[in-house]
């Protein structure tokens, strides 16, 4: 968290996410870190929310789950490919996604809050079919 450190859940939460390198729902989470003593689902919660509020952690909502982040710093729209047979999730950013959507909220006099975008489909690796592009570490992210 911004000049603040993570509290002992918080930061069982954020290492676990960070090491399981997918989207994990908060129940998921809670079965993982018991051995840790996180007992009750509202302590998974708790510290979800201060992760997530502080930008360590995402909530994917189509996955109802959430993921470590692997950016920085966000200064456009964030965005998800999501692997519906692997599970993988792969961060990245959309500069040119903020102006066109910005400006549609602003004709549609519509307050943005926040800006996520999440591609379903097949990761490179599962949705190979013996072509040289789609062959396990064919995307630049991999």
């Amino acid at each position: 968290m911004t000049g603040k450190t993570l509290t002992r859940n918080q930061g069982l939460v954020h290492a676990h996410l960070v090491a399981a390198g997918r989207a994990m729902s908060a129940y998921d989470l809670l079965d993982a870190l018991r051995g840790d003593g996180l007992r009750a689902p509202v302590q998974v919660y708790r510290a979800l929310e201060k992760l997530t509020a502080s930008g360590l952690v995402h909530r994917i909502e189509s996955l109802n789950a959430y993921v470590a982040c692997d950016r920085a710093k966000h200064d456009s729209a964030v965005a998800f490919a999501i692997c519906e047979a692997c599970g993988a999730v792969s961060e990245f950013t959309l500069p040119a996604a903020l102006e066109p959507l910005g400006s549609w909220a602003e004709q549609n006099k519509f307050r943005t809050r926040q800006t996520t975008i999440e591609l379903a489909g097949l990761c490179c690796a599962c949705a190979s079919d013996g072509s040289p592009e789609y062959s396990p570490g064919c995307g630049p992210d991999s």
